[in-house]
């Protein structure tokens, strides 16, 4: 099966280097957050995965309310990824993340639905299912 889309982008200098696409829309410099020892003032590895992971799964949300009988507005759709870095215990690191989705519109019982279906579909959480807990607040406006 052929992938539907492909990126690829190049890290230069671990987290005190760069980040770039092939196609150059994205280039940033990376620093170890002032938490883990570092002098801050760039954005580092986790800042890029809740971004990607917000960004990826308010859009399965999106996708899930196409076919609803409910409908919901793109911009009703707010996901808020907190990603944290713990060690595992065997000498490395694992990946924490909670999603707070916030769906304006509709009933608990129907926001809730929605999410356990775009939980389903969004690569990013099936990327990291069965490795990382994801925890899933739903709440509604």
């Amino acid at each position: 099966m052929s992938a539907l889309y492909s990126t690829k982008v190049t890290a230069v200098g671990g987290r005190a280097g760069t980040v770039k696409s092939d196609d150059g829309l994205l280039e940033l410099p990376l620093a170890l957050p002032k938490a883990l020892g570092g002098k801050g003032g760039a954005t580092n590895p986790e800042q890029l995965f809740a971004a990607g992971y917000a960004a990826c799964f308010e859009n399965a949300v999106i996708h899930v309310t196409r076919t609803a009988s409910e409908k919901v507005r793109d911009d009703d759709i707010v996901v808020v990824a907190d990603v944290g870095m713990l060690p595992n215990g065997a000498g490395g690191f694992a990946l924490t993340v909670a999603l707070d989705v916030t769906i304006t519109g509709l009933d608990q019982a129907a926001a809730e639905e929605i999410v356990a279906k775009a939980h389903a579909v969004c690569p990013y959480s099936n990327a990291v299912k069965s490795n990382i807990d994801v925890a899933i607040a739903v709440s509604v406006n």
